[in-house]
Parts: structure tokens; sequence; C-alpha cells
């Protein structure tokens, strides 16, 4: 079976008091976007995934994680 991946977007975002609207404007992306990544939607590109590393100052290990399905 194909992996998953899982995300803390929301989780990390929460904790710096951010807005989704803040956040998709550090990274440069909708609202929308940010939305549907923390709903587990919609998974990132590697450049979106290394500017959320970036704008949460963390390795992208700790934002997002390989899940085999069972």
């Amino acid at each position: 079976m194909e992996p998953s991946i899982q995300n803390r977007v929301r989780e990390m975002r929460l904790a710096r008091e951010l807005t989704q609207e803040q956040l998709a404007d550090a990274v440069g992306v909708s609202r929308q976007s940010i939305n549907s990544i923390e709903r587990g939607r919609y998974v990132p590109s590697l450049p979106l995934a290394l500017l959320l590393a970036r704008a949460f100052r963390c390795p992208v290990d700790d934002i997002f994680t390989l899940e085999k399905k069972r």
C-alpha cells in the first residue's frame, strides 16, 4: 500500500499564534491552501514544504511524516 503523509501544520501554526492567512502570506499561498494542507486534503510540493519549514524555523521532518497505510 502507498504510504500517507501526515503533517503538524495546524498544531505548529496555533503554537505560534498565527492565523491561516498570516501563514499563507508568509509562504506565498492562499489561506485555502493552508486549510487544505491542515486537513490532509492536499500534500504540498517540496518547495512549499521547505517554505513552511523556513516559516516555522524547523526541519521539514518536524512538520511532515511518512506513515505506511495498514
